[in-house]
């Protein structure tokens, strides 16, 4: 089978125009035409470089235009229609560049007058991306092995308080949560390197504690310093920790853009936490923006080994069905040759009640999965915490009901009760 040597992009559009004049409108403004004929543009050039439409199916219509500023047919339309458009573009246009797709698949087009909603729902490379690029080093195997967990979730927390902890506050909290037998903590995406928490004394000092319970124990809990800022800090703050024995590093994506990103995935030597932060300026409008479809994979291929995909029953606005497509989405492989798995993050007011529903949805064992006050604010403590989770999940993959489960396991007795709200 011939390589693909097209990139394709999917779209939910809306527009009050005639939707195929619409999807043109988009295939010209990112590729070789603009709103007007122009010399040069001649049809050897079309064929070389223009985008296409490969595929274009209306969908739906409705009266009133999702987002404000859309432009109208001078015949006054007022029915608004709602498409699926493919787009495909030549790899020659700009060559294996993620920051370049991003341009092209994700530019100028939210801005066309034509449109009244404007969604990319995924988008499919060729493989010389993955060539380009290094995509997750470690991924699940290697987090698996790093952090000595197998046949099981990952159980993990988030330091609280958000901020406000010094260094040895936050080794004492380190130091709680290795003895209640955790397997993996991270900084909340809030804290990294501010006078009264210092990234180096806060390193040093959890670090300190995590290698002595290690010594002791055998265990080496992983624990994702967020290193999030300007390139030289990141590379600063990634070699010390992985010079004190740190096994993961965390980076708000949003935070450093999609060329800190590759820059980390390139230099990186420990597994990389991608918090998504602010994602929902990306997506909470259904008529603009990302699905999480597309936008994981540019940043898996870019390195990502953890990706955060919220979780069942949160505290955020997303329902439960867009949460389990984003996890699929992170472990369903992007080439064959190359797949990048991304273990997928569950967090987001988590506990053990969750658990039975992830995995009857996900299938797979094969994820993070994060609770803070599902851990924290367990009535008999964290170490209760840790152990209501740890049994939530061996009832959800033996299929048993959590309720009967408790009967015999006061820990996750505790933990319904507890967050039976």
């Amino acid at each position: 089978m011939t390589e693909p040597t097209r990139i394709e992009a999917d779209y939910l559009i809306e527009t009050a125009y005639d939707p195929r004049q619409a999807a043109e409108a988009m295939a010209g403004e990112q590729s070789s035409g603009t709103f007007v004929p122009i010399p040069g543009e001649t049809p050897e050039l079309k064929e070389r470089s223009a985008a296409r439409i490969e595929r274009l199916e209306v969908v739906e219509e409705v009266n009133e235009p999702s987002l404000p500023g859309a432009g109208r047919p001078k015949s006054g339309e007022a029915t608004y229609r709602r498409a699926r458009v493919t787009l495909s573009w030549p790899i020659d246009n700009f060559g294996a560049s993620l920051p370049n797709l991003m341009a092209t698949v994700a530019g100028n087009l939210f801005e066309l007058k034509q449109f009244s909603g404007l969604r990319l729902l995924d988008i499919r490379l060729p493989a010389t991306f993955a060539d380009a690029y290094s995509g997750p080093k470690f991924g699940i195997a290697g987090t698996r092995k790093l952090a000595g967990v197998e046949g099981r979730p990952i159980i993990g927390t988030i330091v609280k308080p958000s901020v406000g902890f010094g260094p040895e506050e936050t080794a004492g909290l380190a130091k709680i949560l290795c003895e209640a037998g955790i397997d993996f903590i991270k900084d909340d995406e809030l804290q990294s390197d501010g006078p009264h928490c210092p990234f180096e004394g806060r390193a040093r000092a959890v670090m300190r504690v995590i290698n002595d319970h290690a010594d002791r124990t055998g265990k080496k809990v992983m624990f994702a310093f967020n290193i999030t800022g300007e390139l030289d800090q990141m590379r600063r703050r990634h070699d010390l920790v992985r010079d004190l024995g740190g096994t993961c590093i965390m980076a708000s994506l949003n935070s450093v853009g999609l060329v800190g990103m590759i820059e980390l995935g390139r230099f990186s030597e420990l597994p990389i936490h991608a918090h998504r932060n602010g994602w929902g300026y990306l997506s909470r409008e259904p008529m603009l923006g990302w699905s999480y479809v597309a936008w994981q994979k540019i940043w898996r291929l870019a390195g990502a080994d953890h990706m955060h995909v919220n979780g069942l029953s949160n505290k955020f606005c997303e329902d439960d069905e867009s949460v389990i497509a984003s996890a699929r989405a992170c472990l369903t492989p992007m080439f064959a040759e190359k797949p990048c798995i991304a273990m997928p993050v569950f967090s987001s007011g988590q506990s053990a009640k969750q658990a039975p529903g992830t995995f009857a949805a996900l299938g797979t064992t094969d994820l993070i999965f994060a609770a803070g006050g599902g851990i924290m604010a367990h009535p008999d403590g964290p170490a209760a915490g840790v152990a209501s989770l740890c049994e939530a999940w061996e009832a959800a993959t033996a299929r048993v009901p959590l309720a009967e489960y408790a009967k015999e396991r006061p820990a996750l007795a505790r933990a319904l009760e507890a967050y039976a709200a």
